[in-house]
């Protein structure tokens, strides 16, 4: 029984004293953006998280070796060297790369190091293109005002398509599963750096913010359509079908990604394909329903001009960004973003067309009770109420 158990004191005492020599330590880069023009230097430095008991080796790699220059792409770090290394980069023509590092030892993790450098024509151009960002993300966010106003001030929500609501939920719910899971989840982002050696998480603070805040401010319009005047609208048997397709999507994929057959980051991916499908058909319920009520009443303009600001904007930044870091190549050569802020653009522009020239100033066409739509041409008259002359008039007409 001592035997046994000695071993098992020892084989502890082995582990908890070599665990210091085991423990990983993290190559870190200063900054994580870099920004300068055509010939111009700047530099960051290199350290690490703590320190190793060996030299270690850095191979800097440079993804785009033609946009940037590096003063120096292999060095040492000695143990006993505490500080960071310096490093300076020159711009060599506009473009962005990326600078991510390999080292010696499996000790030291790379996982984080790595730098996105933009070199750029003009800061003049990098300022614009930073004010009409925040401009967009304003416009957009305050975009889902409008409606709920017009829903408060009339007590109804008649004229607000509800497969229009139902979509835009689950796709902003499904863009708020992505953006978060991607933004604080440690499994994946691990994944996501195995797939993207050396890349960056393709999420900001305020892509959560808008997301997260469409999504609730899209629940409070849903609830309106609770206490409010809505007659007989309701969601329609197309978009609940549409919608049942893609829940078995997504219990699908949940299904293969339990048993290992995708990742995590697959699922998130597929999330945000269905948040692109809906993105490009959304509109169409409550484009249609402007045309059968030939009215645009209930349908508040003022999100409208507020998307089609933020859109139209949206794509300004991305043809500036273009030109300034020469980088067509993102937005002609992956045309989905630029694709989809242009699509919902038009369908912006259409609808103003209903508002502002089909249906200006119309009410609503509401058949009567009893009113054969389909038999009769003047429908505004009841087709099953006969018209009967009034008895005077009849005997006014025989004396005449």
């Amino acid at each position: 029984m001592i035997g046994p158990l000695l071993k098992q004191l020892a084989l502890a005492a082995i582990i908890f004293i070599g665990l210091p020599n085991r423990m990983t330590s993290e190559l870190l880069f200063s900054t994580h953006k870099l920004s300068l023009l055509v010939n111009e230097t700047n530099s960051f430095s290199v350290s690490l998280s703590q320190p190793v008991k060996e030299v270690i080796t850095v191979q800097l790699v440079v993804k785009n070796p033609t946009k940037i220059k590096l003063s120096e792409t292999s060095f040492n770090i000695l143990p006993s060297n505490d500080g960071a290394h310096q490093l300076e980069v020159t711009g060599l023509s506009p473009g962005l790369t990326t600078i991510s590092a390999n080292v010696s030892r499996d000790a030291v993790s790379t996982m984080h190091a790595v730098t996105e450098v933009y070199v750029q024509h003009s800061v003049i151009l990098s300022y614009v293109s930073f004010v009409i960002g925040w401009l967009y993300f304003a416009a957009w966010s305050i975009s889902f005002y409008p409606q709920l106003y017009t829903n408060y001030t009339r007590k109804s929500v008649v004229g607000l398509n509800f497969d229009f609501l139902m979509l835009n939920l689950i796709g902003f719910t499904l863009y708020s599963a992505f953006n978060l899971g991607l933004y604080f989840s440690p499994t994946f982002q691990e994944e996501y750096f195995q797939a993207n050696p050396g890349g960056l998480i393709p999420v900001e603070p305020a892509d959560i913010f808008f997301s997260v805040h469409a999504t609730i401010i899209t629940l409070f319009t849903i609830f309106q359509c609770f206490i409010y005047e809505r007659r007989t609208q309701r969601v329609s048997y197309t978009a609940l079908g549409l919608v049942s397709i893609y829940a078995v999507i997504l219990v699908v994929s949940a299904c293969f990604t339990a048993y290992s057959k995708l990742t995590w980051l697959d699922f998130l991916y597929i999330c945000s394909y269905i948040k692109l499908s809906i993105t490009l058909i959304k509109y169409i319920p409550q484009a249609y329903m402007n045309y059968q009520r030939k009215s645009t009443m209930g349908w508040s303009i003022g999100n409208i001009i507020l998307d089609f600001t933020g859109g139209t904007l949206s794509m300004g930044q991305m043809l500036i960004n273009g030109y300034n870091y020469d980088d067509w190549k993102s937005i002609f050569g992956d045309p989905t973003k630029f694709g989809l802020g242009f699509f919902s653009v038009v369908f912006d522009i259409f609808f103003m067309i209903q508002h502002y020239v089909l249906y200006r100033g119309l009410e609503p066409y509401e058949p009567l009770p009893g009113t054969d739509t389909e038999n009769s041409e003047r429908p505004n008259i009841p087709s099953e109420s006969p018209v009967i002359a009034d008895e005077n008039d009849c005997d006014t007409a025989q004396t005449d």
